[in-house]
């Protein structure tokens, strides 16, 4: 928190020969020493209200600051701006989160102020006001629709450091205002299970030292408090150090002894580093907390003890020791080496650290081993596995379900589980990336229409098992080493669709989103990324567009008959189909209706002068072939279609030589004719066959 530099006394220069900073500073000294005269003076005078001084500091967040609440008033009647901002985000409503005045805070929501809006790391009044512990602003922000669970947004270079994400409970707990946080939690329904960006909970920062005036008093009454709230226990610091270790490091028996408590603490657990909780209370000399956790079954044979005591001149550890039969196992690293090549580093780490096994599998829940949220590497016996943790409940349900997926080719498939403790960890083979992360690796080519018709096929797969996905994000798709596509659904989002056939529709309108979101690379969240995003003169820009607007509004055609959509075919095979359809009408006396009757398409041809828009050269030599009468091709689609045949069953090397590819040329001449055609056939009862075009590559 960094407060404006102020002088006790302004300086008695005459006002003509002031200048503006001199107004400006001088206006902002009077309303820190509350002179309310000087201030009216000033602004006479000319001061800008909305000036700032040190650290970007305006009068009326100055007035905010000092609880002077009269000052504030005035200040904004003379125009004080309640969005300026100090140099760390800050406004003069996030300020008054920190002064906890509540009138203050109601007088800047009358006037307009955001009741959740943020400095530049994220802060908001009510976060403010649990930092410091201003119980009544709490309560007031709350009534005024505050978001009780709301975490701190940061910028995406501090969000790929894991900084921000906290909650106004993680703040209350860390600084050790424990009325704060039972008002929180009993009154607002506070969530205890949150996370930061570095994966902590409220339990994490309890058991850390805070900033503040309180950051010495014991956090024993915090802990036992969000204990008996249902904290997890088994979160993780930064630094992988569990609750546990974090009780050990702060030397309490009391928090220790909470913590052994809990069925669901794995005593054994160890940081990034290795050490376990034992390790650390031998190294800190703590025979209290050593005795806890030895007589509570912690393992003995983990790091030389015996040598740690002895190097710290601590007998009565030696013995301690002694007395729970310490033996130490000398391990020797692995020469190995991972199959995948983006966890090699964590996986190698894992491989050589020590972490207490979970039947055949070892595993470490931790941020640095985290693949995304809730997902982290592991391996089960030597495999290199994605481990998901859940409750033993929800895992036998995931895991019926997973089984089958077994003959899916592209489900993710359960490699192998494990329970212990109540948690059920469910093991897939491991993965290199999500579509997310895929897309926006610059590196090789990305075959976007492959990925598409995979997604589909995916889907397609989940449907004919009875279930709608219901959320079909980025991270739900994930890329193997090979560049395999597998559809997950970590979030247990799915429904069963028997006598629910609109969530089928539904997922078929999340994937036209998902169209958009891979066709643009993934530069947009996909709940932003609209058809604007992708370039009018985008490759297959057309079929694209049909297919979104076919997948936003649903038809008989379901996501099978989307599958064999114009867009998934090759240039080749989009001409193919143009000329064939030349020869499966050409003897019906009715053609034209088949594309002009007001029943069957509202839209027109879109080349109604297509003549005039081919190769000269081309209309010309095909209106007059060598060895036949002379002919005329006329402005409508059936003879563009003709056309389109007849040049490519009689081919004329001049025109080749002028044209190149056939297909290349009136593809991009004429880039609507393929969705006209199609479209037009497909929605004419009589030749909506002809629509069902088999594409051979």
């Amino acid at each position: 928190m960094e407060f404006p530099a102020h002088n006790q006394k302004a300086a008695s220069t005459p006002p003509r020969a002031k200048t503006a900073e001199a107004l400006n500073s001088e206006l902002n000294d009077a309303v820190y020493n509350r002179d309310k005269k000087t201030v009216l003076e000033l602004l006479e005078q000319g001061a800008d209200v909305n000036s700032k001084v040190d650290s970007g500091w305006t009068p009326l967040q100055t007035a905010v600051r000092i609880d002077e609440e009269e000052l504030v008033r005035l200040l904004l009647d003379r125009g004080a701006s309640l969005q300026a901002r100090k140099d760390n985000g800050g406004t003069a409503f996030t300020e008054a989160g920190i002064a906890g005045n509540v009138e203050v805070l109601k007088l800047l929501l009358e006037r307009g102020s955001d009741i959740n809006e943020q400095d530049i790391n994220g802060f908001t009044a009510f976060m403010e006001a649990a930092w410091y512990g201003k119980e009544e602003a709490l309560r007031f922000l709350y009534s005024r629709g505050a978001k009780v669970n709301l975490r701190r947004e940061t910028s995406e270079e501090k969000a790929k450091l894991h900084k921000g994400g906290a909650t106004a409970l993680m703040d209350a707990c860390r600084e050790r205002h424990f009325s704060a946080v039972k008002i929180l939690v009993e009154e607002m329904g506070a969530d205890v299970n949150i996370r930061d960006n570095r994966d902590r909970n409220a339990l994490i920062h309890a058991l850390k030292k805070g900033l503040g005036k309180r950051r010495h008093e014991s956090p024993v009454p915090i802990v036992r408090f969000l204990l008996e709230h249902g904290v997890d226990v088994k979160s993780k610091d930064e630094c992988g150090k569990t609750a546990l270790i974090l009780a050990v490091e702060r030397e309490s028996p009391e928090l220790v002894t909470a913590l052994l408590e809990k069925d669901e603490i794995d005593i054994d657990d160890a940081d990034e580093e290795g050490n376990t909780a034992l390790m650390v209370a031998v190294e800190k000399g703590d025979c209290r907390i050593a005795k806890l956790l030895c007589e509570k079954g912690a393992r003995t044979d983990r790091g030389n003890l015996i040598a740690v005591a002895r190097r710290n001149r601590s007998s009565s550890m030696e013995n301690l020791l002694r007395e729970h039969k310490v033996r130490l196992v000398p391990e020797t690293p692995r020469a190995w080496e991972p199959n995948s090549k983006r966890w090699r580093a964590q996986l190698k780490k894992l491989d050589q650290m020590y972490r207490p096994m979970i039947g055949k599998l070892k595993t470490f829940p931790y941020i640095q081993q985290k693949i995304q949220d809730g997902i982290y590497l592991g391996l089960h016996g030597g495999t290199e596995v994605a481990v998901q943790i859940t409750h033993s409940a929800e895992g036998d349900k995931e895991k019926e379900f997973l089984e089958k997926c077994s003959h899916s080719e592209h489900l993710l498939k359960l490699f192998q589980s494990e329970k212990e403790k109540g948690c059920m960890y469910l093991c897939f083979p491991l993965w290199e990336k999500n579509l997310q992360e895929h897309l926006q690796d610059h590196e090789g080519q990305k075959d976007h229409k492959a990925a598409l018709q995979i997604i589909f096929q995916a889907l397609r797969e989940l449907h004919s098992l009875g279930f709608a996905h219901q959320d079909l994000q980025p991270r739900n798709f994930v890329i193997d080493l090979g560049g395999k596509i597998y559809l997950a659904d970590f979030g247990n989002k799915r429904r069963s669709i028997e006598g629910q056939e609109e969530l089928v529709k539904s997922d078929l309108e999340a994937s036209s989103l998902l169209v958009l979101y891979v066709l643009t690379g993934g530069r947009k969240p996909l709940q932003e990324v609209v058809i604007k995003d992708l370039a009018p003169n985008s490759p297959d820009y057309m079929e694209v567009l049909d297919l979104v607007q076919s997948l936003s509004s649903p038809d008989e055609r379901g996501l099978e008959g989307l599958s064999k959509h114009p867009y998934f075919w090759s240039n080749q095979s989009r001409f193919n189909f143009l000329k064939s359809i030349w020869n499966k009408i050409k003897d019906n006396p009715n053609r034209k209706s088949i594309f002009q009757h007001p029943n069957v398409t509202k839209k027109a041809f879109p080349y109604p002068q297509w003549t005039e828009m081919i190769h000269k050269d081309v209309l010309r030599v095909m209106e007059n072939p060598r060895n036949a009468k002379p002919t005329k091709y006329r402005n409508d689609v059936t003879q563009l279609l003709r056309l389109m045949r007849n040049m490519d069953e009689h081919k004329d090397e001049g025109i080749s030589n002028k044209i190149g590819d056939y297909a290349e040329y009136f593809l991009e001449v004429f880039p609507e004719l393929t969705i006209y055609v199609y479209n037009s056939l497909r929605q004419n009862p009589t030749y909506s066959h002809l629509a069902d075009f088999q594409d051979p590559s």
